[in-house]
């Protein structure tokens, strides 16, 4: 019972964090508006919703307001914390915000639904899905039989099948139980066998309140690289407002740059913006995820490789995800980036 409520705590501080930090945002929208300035005549007010309460995988962008290179780049940003009830698609497509931070997922299922909404830059370059098993299931094979949590997101049954098929197992042998965003406390009582989560965040909690768990990335088994989290736009904006969107591209890579070079400054950066949060849950989650920022063959933040995303597009119809083989070539614009 004592982990349930430990890993309560940790969800607790985020939404904490959020309600302070879309108050924070209010404010200085209210703020940026009223005071006016040469600064602000210069910079273009632009909002980003992000994908989940601040945590560190958004380091790079809290880094990027504080040391001004979105400012610098001619963009005024303003962070919009997502609520329970927060739709990030319906406020692109309403012209509500310019640009949101998008599940590599959720942007196949809008396109499929005929969005035309556009991936501009990848915030992290790996997946960052997994299925995290109990002591006793050494490999995804010996999950047959035995019942597994999911969260319900039309992407988790796809993760699930793919990390057991890549491991030579059978994934219609494998039972499935909702459990919505409960996976530590599911897993720490044995409630489950193991369950579809984020190695970067439950990955690391679970490994506080037991030994011995095993975390099954699904890029191990069969996956390709795909970019988990992709920074996106609906096509009219980046037509009406191309120098904006690389303004925010630009700025933002700067700052998973420095990120990178310097992630304790990152964290800072974070936590000094956003109040609430655990700064060893930030530096310990950052750590794990600085090599998720480059792609997989080295160099800059941000890249769309193309090579990759055609292979997620085919794992994408592959394993369910949508029916329809994603397009890349419309669903995704690198000439943001800096040096294209």
């Amino acid at each position: 019972m004592q982990a349930a409520i430990d890993v309560s705590w940790w969800r607790t501080t985020l939404r904490n964090a959020a309600a302070l930090v879309a108050a924070g945002t209010l404010l200085a929208a209210c703020g940026s508006q009223a005071t006016g300035g040469a600064g602000h005549a210069r910079a273009r007010t632009a909002s980003l919703v992000l994908d989940f309460t601040p945590n560190a995988i958004h380091a790079g962008i809290y880094l990027a307001l504080e040391r001004g290179y979105l400012r610098s780049a001619g963009v005024d940003l303003h962070v919009v914390v997502p609520g329970a009830s927060t739709d990030a698609i319906s406020l692109l497509a309403a012209g509500r915000v310019q640009f949101a931070i998008l599940d590599i997922h959720d942007l196949a299922l809008a396109d499929a639904r005929g969005e035309h909404l556009v991936g501009i830059m990848a915030l992290v370059e790996r997946p960052l899905a997994s299925v995290i098993a109990a002591p006793p299931f050494t490999t995804p094979r010996a999950l047959d039989g035995h019942t597994v949590g999911v969260t319900g997101d039309p992407s988790d049954l796809a993760v699930l099948r793919s990390i057991v098929s890549g491991a030579g197992g059978d994934p219609a042998g494998v039972k499935t139980i909702t459990i919505g965003y409960d996976a530590v406390p599911d897993l720490i009582a044995r409630r489950v066998a193991a369950a579809t989560a984020f190695w970067n965040d439950e990955g690391i909690q679970v490994a506080h309140y037991a030994r011995g768990f095993h975390v099954f990335r699904v890029e191990r088994f069969g996956a390709p690289p795909y970019p988990e989290l992709v920074v996106t736009a609906t096509a009219g904006l980046l037509r009406r407002r191309p120098g904006l969107a690389r303004g925010l591209v630009h700025g933002l890579v700067r700052g998973y740059e420095a990120t990178i070079a310097d992630p304790g400054a990152a964290a800072r950066a974070l936590e000094s913006q956003v109040s609430g949060l655990s700064e060893a849950a930030v530096s310990e989650q950052l750590a794990a995820e600085l090599p998720a920022f480059r792609p997989a063959g080295g160099g800059a933040p941000g890249a769309l490789d193309r090579t990759t995303l055609e292979a997620w597009a085919r794992w994408e119809v592959e394993f369910g995800i949508v029916r329809r083989r994603p397009d890349v070539a419309t669903m995704f614009d690198p000439r943001f980036l800096p040096g294209a």
